[in-house]
């Protein structure tokens, strides 16, 4: 049986940047209520402007995609598994 991903509010994930220095991410999610998915909007996360860096979209068997264009596929591959494996603190 497959875990239910349980990130319901926003939260931050550090990245590790292969150029340039690594970075926390605000993670946020995004409702879409027409579809199965599970959408989180990334933005910097400390930025007076934080800068939008794409989305990570779930479908229901967890498998994912990024839209956007900034992030590489180990970046990417970071926010999915910390998003896939977040457990709400106490």
């Amino acid at each position: 049986m497959m875990k239910h991903i349980e990130l319901s509010k926003e939260a931050k994930a550090w990245v590790k940047r292969k150029s340039g220095p690594d970075e926390i991410i605000l993670v946020v999610p995004h409702l879409q209520n027409k579809s199965q998915m599970l959408c989180y909007d990334l933005f910097t996360a400390f930025d007076e402007n934080p800068d939008y860096l794409g989305r990570i979209l779930f479908d229901v068997q967890k498998y994912w995609i990024y839209d956007g264009e900034i992030l590489t596929i180990a970046e990417q591959e970071q926010l999915a598994k910390f998003i896939i494996n977040y457990v709400e603190p106490i």
